[in-house]
Parts: structure tokens; C-alpha cells; sequence
């Protein structure tokens, strides 16, 4: 695939279908947005323009420009010249295989079909159709037109080759896509961020502490070296000289100890009252809406920061 010559059509304009055709408008591709939602288009541009120079931050590509959006209603006019197509419909199997009969009704028989689901198996959302074998996962992560983590596998019909020209593709844009190599609900990084919730919502229900001082001990703590650096490789760099070997025989038996008193999955929707009443607490002193842009902006800085870090995976 000739990433210079790529038109990309992007199905579903919702947070994340706004946040890819964001990412590819900078890449300086032509866009082809659709969505059938009253107003889906007004939204669209303006979710562009409001975040066009955070893109920009991020670096503009050779003829990158908001000018190369082309938005429709109609699903087989935004993907009939389409190389790569971006689906970001609702995470409903149902509708992922409406939309996935109509795009390959309309679209070229080797354009790469992608899907941002961000839980459901590519093995589910390909069945039935005509040509599974170029459906593939690209699950980004929020905001994806920052972020630059893309999930990326294959389903039981896919075929390697697609799956490697959709790495090849989210790495030429300036993506990091990992590959997952075996389907599991919720992909890998959706899972890592479960464990985590269910443990923080647990410690808050247990009354172990708030859900101001929970944010905080992950937002001050783990989560800085996290930012940098992997858990495995974080835990190689606790064990000194001994590196992760060190670590896992030091702390196993007290982590599997620990992990034994782990809370589980609430069994009702009883414990939301009690989170959300703790997160509107936590954000009393502050404007939700400044905390965002605020984020995004350090959350750029960051990633400019670790474009000079040579030794920083």
C-alpha cells in the first residue's frame, strides 16, 4: 500500500471516528467521513477545527489540511474509492454487520477494513461477510487523535498479510500499533485498565480510601512511570542489579498474597452512586472542561518530549 497515495474513509463520526479523521486530515490524507446522525457533519468539522492545532502540535504532514474532509450520508459513496477504511460504528454486532454488508457492497475488493471496537472479536464482527480476510481490529485509544497506541489483530478469517499492512499503515501515520496475537474480550489494553477498576472501585466500596486519594495514588505514583515505561519493564527497573528476575522472587510470595485479597467485579450497578458522587467530590474545585484541555496539552508535551529520548521504547 502507497501510504502518499491512501484515500481514507472513516465510518461513524462519533469521539473516536472524529478523533481518526483528525489523525488522518494531519497525516495529510483525503478523508471521506459518513455518518447518518442529524447534525453529524456540523459536529464533525467543528470537533476538527476545535482540535486542529493540538494536531498541529503533534506535527502536520506535507498538504495536510482541514479542506481535504469530504463528509456524506451515504456509506457506499464515502468508501467506493477508499484504500483504507476506518470503522468506528457502535459496539453492537448487530450494527458492525449492517455496516460491514454495506461498506463491502460498495468499497474495493482489497481495501483494508478496520474496526475500532473496542471489545468485540474481529472473528465476530467478520462473519458473514464477503471478504473476511481484509477485516481487521485497529482499536485506538481516547483521545486518538493524541494518543498513539493502536491495538491491531486478526480474526479466524483474516489473513496475516492484512494484518501487517494495517501495522504498516498505523506506523507510517505516526501510530504505535502492538499486535495482538490471540482474540480475547476487550483486547489487551481495555483488560489492563479493567484490573485496575475493579481494584480502585473494590478499595472505595471496602472503605480503604476515597476516590480522590485512589486518582491521586495512581496519578502521583505508578502511573508517572507508567507513562514511560511498561510494567514489566518498570518492575525489571525496581530489582537493580537483579532486574525482574529479582523482583518477582523477592515480592512473589507476598504479591500472591496480595492478589488473594483482590476485590472482584461488583455483581449489581449498586456501587455507582457511590463512585460518581466521588468523582464529582474530586472535581468540585475544578472545571472539568480547563482539566481536559489541560491534559491533552500535557499529554502532548509528553509525547514531544519522548520523540528526543532515544532509549525510551
Amino acid at each position: 500500500m502507497n501510504e502518499g497515495a491512501v484515500n481514507v474513509a472513516i465510518v461513524g463520526t462519533g469521539v473516536i471516528g472524529a478523533g481518526w479523521a483528525t489523525h488522518f486530515l494531519a497525516q495529510g490524507f483525503a478523508v471521506t467521513a459518513t455518518d447518518p446522525g442529524d447534525g453529524a457533519e456540523s459536529r464533525l468539522r467543528k470537533w476538527i477545527d476545535d482540535n486542529w492545532p493540538a494536531a498541529g502540535r503533534l506535527g502536520l504532514a506535507k498538504g495536510a489540511s482541514r479542506q481535504n474532509l469530504t463528509f456524506t450520508t451515504d456509506v457506499g459513496t464515502a468508501v467506493r474509492h477508499a484504500d483504507f477504511i476506518q470503522e468506528s460504528g457502535p459496539e453492537r454486532l448487530d450494527v458492525k454487520h449492517t455496516l460491514i454488508a454495506t461498506i463491502e457492497s460498495a468499497a474495493k475488493a482489497d481495501a483494508i477494513i478496520a474496526s475500532s471496537s473496542s471489545g468485540l472479536s474481529v472473528s465476530d464482527i467478520q462473519t458473514g461477510a464477503r471478504h473476511p480476510e481484509r477485516i481487521v481490529l485497529g482499536h485506538p485509544f481516547n483521545p486518538s487523535h493524541i494518543i498513539p497506541l493502536v491495538e491491531v489483530g486478526g480474526g479466524r478469517l483474516t489473513s496475516p498479510e492484512n494484518v501487517a499492512k494495517a501495522i504498516a499503515f498505523y506506523t507510517a501515520t505516526g501510530k504505535k500499533p502492538i499486535r495482538i496475537d490471540k482474540e480475547v474480550k476487550g483486547h489487551i489494553a481495555n483488560r489492563l485498565q479493567v484490573a485496575l477498576w475493579q481494584e480502585a472501585i473494590s478499595l472505595v466500596q471496602r472503605g480503604v480510601a476515597s476516590v480522590e486519594a485512589i486518582d491521586a495514588a495512581i496519578a502521583y505514583g505508578p502511573g508517572l512511570r507508567w507513562a514511560l515505561l511498561g510494567p514489566f519493564l518498570n518492575l525489571h527497573a525496581s530489582g537493580g542489579p537483579g532486574g525482574v528476575t529479582h523482583v518477582l522472587q523477592h515480592l512473589g510470595p507476598a504479591q500472591r498474597e496480595w492478589a488473594k485479597d483482590l476485590g472482584t467485579c461488583p455483581e449489581s450497578d449498586e456501587y455507582i452512586e457511590s463512585i460518581a458522587k466521588g468523582v464529582e467530590a474530586e472535581l468540585t474545585p475544578y472545571d472539568f472542561t480547563e482539566m481536559l484541555r489541560q491534559r491533552d496539552e500535557l499529554l502532548i508535551q509528553l509525547l514531544e518530549a519522548k520523540r528526543n529520548l532515544s532509549q525510551i521504547p
